[in-house]
């Protein structure tokens, strides 16, 4: 048995949604080329707010304004065995940045139907992907107060 301590990845996750079109990314992967929501790491000192503003703008040039809780899920990649945490959270779209720079592994963003994401099954990062786009359009998201950090000056 490993003495390395075991831990969950925090990861966050927004589904921007526009003219019934969802905000996506194709991405370089260790697998190849996938499609995911805008999505990345928590990190130090980070909110899960300010990860997912911060990740959607990194990785898709559009500045977002959270707006409800979709999901918590509890992932293990087949790919690498990790275990993610993703909280996933809507956001509307507020403004595109012009020339923005995107993280390096970002091919393109794009503005895909729900029919579009279905036919790139094969191609996209994880089950999430679809699993969350499918439980939102099902279900209410919550108010994002259900997100709580006492050490962040943002709560009220």
């Amino acid at each position: 048995m490993s003495n390395t301590p075991w831990y969950a990845h925090a990861t966050v996750a927004t589904i921007v949604k526009q003219d019934d079109k969802y905000l996506m990314v194709y991405e370089k992967t260790s697998q190849g080329n996938k499609y995911n929501q805008p999505a990345g790491h928590l990190e130090p000192d980070e909110t899960l707010l300010e990860a997912a503003i911060r990740e959607t703008e990194e990785e898709t040039g559009w500045q977002v304004a959270p707006t409800r809780l979709v999901r918590i899920n509890q992932f293990t990649a087949q790919s690498n065995n990790t275990t993610y945490l993703r909280i996933t959270i809507e956001a509307k779209p507020i403004k595109l940045i012009p020339n923005a720079q995107l993280d390096s592994d970002i091919i393109a963003p794009y503005w895909l139907t729900k029919d579009d994401i279905i036919e790139q099954k094969a191609h996209l990062r994880s089950p999430l992907v679809l699993s969350d786009i499918e439980f939102y359009e099902q279900n209410e998201p919550v108010s994002l107060d259900y997100l709580y950090c006492p050490n962040s000056s943002s709560n009220t």
